[in-house]
């Protein structure tokens, strides 16, 4: 639960819900929250969703490396941060059953909207699951307050039958979340490349032929090259690498840092594997 910006009145809670807060899925979604309502500390982010499609905002740098990882998962169909755990009643109840203080409005002293920072749903063997997840620092686990609007939490998903838990930086591969924090802005290298899809095409072929003879250049030596062959920069080939391994087109170990001055580790291209 986040220190908000704004005021929780019960006008306000219904002013939410009817903009639309916390409904919808995929790209119709709204966070109950925004990094609008949240006082800035310098780590709250809005990050443009691949798979929704629309900006996701996270209010700390732990919720956006969690994010960036469940989004490479190709089991996770969509996710939806600052979920707001409604009825109100519910948590109220949970709140009085569990013998602790129900969250309220330090000004307004109004009980607020509680959430959820995660609410994720994934592919399943034969319909899609959505299981919680709230996000936290261990440094933060052990303080009374917080653990008592954790019961409140696991109670109330618990209520709806959905798996909840807990996820802190010892779960998040570091390294992971650095690499896709780089690479998914290569998502589209179209504008790069002014829209080119037969130099795109061309990029790719040479990438392919000069990793297949020999996977163990350096990302230095595999951009020179292509660049070199294609009188092209070496930017836009590594542009193009960096492409490939966020679309998956290329396979490799992206939980070790990647380096210009080594090889990818654990490369495989598509060329590789229908050999």
């Amino acid at each position: 639960m986040a220190k908000r910006r704004y005021k929780t009145t019960k006008e306000s809670i219904e002013r939410r819900i009817k903009q639309g807060r916390g409904q919808g899925k995929g790209a119709n979604y709204m966070p109950w929250l925004t990094i609008q309502d949240v006082p800035s500390l310098g780590l709250v982010q809005r990050i443009k969703g691949l798979k929704t499609g629309r900006v996701h905002h996270f209010l700390s740098q732990l919720e956006a490396r969690y994010f960036f990882i469940l989004e490479w998962s190709p089991q996770v169909i969509d996710i939806r941060e600052q979920y707001p755990l409604f009825p109100q009643e519910m948590t109220l109840k949970l709140a009085c059953q569990s013998g602790v203080s129900h969250p309220v409005h330090p000004q307004t002293r109004y009980p607020v909207v509680m959430t959820t920072d995660f609410l994720i749903t994934l592919q399943g063997t034969h319909r899609p699951m959505v299981v919680a997840r709230t996000v936290k620092p261990t440094s933060e686990l052990n303080k009374r307050r917080v653990q008592e609007k954790f019961e409140i939490e696991r109670r109330y998903w618990l209520k709806r039958g959905i798996d909840w838990g807990i996820v802190t930086e010892q779960d998040i591969d570091t390294t992971l979340a650095q690499n896709l924090q780089l690479l998914r802005q290569y998502w589209d290298v179209s504008n790069r490349l002014n829209g080119n899809s037969e130099r795109l095409a061309e990029i790719v072929k040479e990438l392919n032929l000069i990793a297949s003879n020999n996977s163990d250049q350096s990302l230095r030596t595999m951009t020179r090259l292509c660049g070199q062959r294609l009188n092209l920069p070496a930017g836009d080939c590594l542009a193009v690498i960096y492409h490939l391994l966020i679309t998956r087109q290329w396979q490799a170990n992206l939980r070790m840092p990647l380096n210009p001055t080594k090889p990818i580790t654990s490369l495989e291209t598509k060329e590789n594997k229908d050999a």
